[in-house]
């Protein structure tokens, strides 16, 4: 696959996937990048600005928690906002996904 075409392909699920993870369990920034670098390669340099914008959309917010080794970490979790869009984007992404497996399925 060209490789333009891939980053968008994550760019796209990027959001729906870190609302995934934080329904799973709260977490902190570098935890959801390491997870999600291994998972699909996304680069850690992706996740800062989209957690700043989850945060000011109001669809995570954070809290610190004491770090035994340095800064206390800033830990993020979903709000009622962010289960919903959650929940709308998992139903969108479904939707959408088997349509295109129908489309590439049906292709010869």
């Amino acid at each position: 696959m060209p490789e333009a075409i891939e980053i968008q392909l994550k760019k796209g699920a990027l959001e729906l996937c870190v609302l995934a993870l934080l329904e799973q369990h709260d977490s902190y920034a570098y935890e959801i990048a390491s997870q999600l670098s291994e998972s699909i390669g996304m680069g850690e340099g992706t996740i800062y600005p989209l957690m700043r914008r989850l945060q000011a959309d109001r669809l995570v917010e954070t809290y610190l928690v004491e770090s035994p080794a340095g800064p206390s970490r800033k830990y993020y979790r979903l709000t009622e906002a962010g289960k919903a869009s959650l929940a709308s984007q998992k139903s969108a992404w479904s939707s959408f996904s088997g349509a295109v497996e129908t489309i590439l399925g049906g292709v010869k």
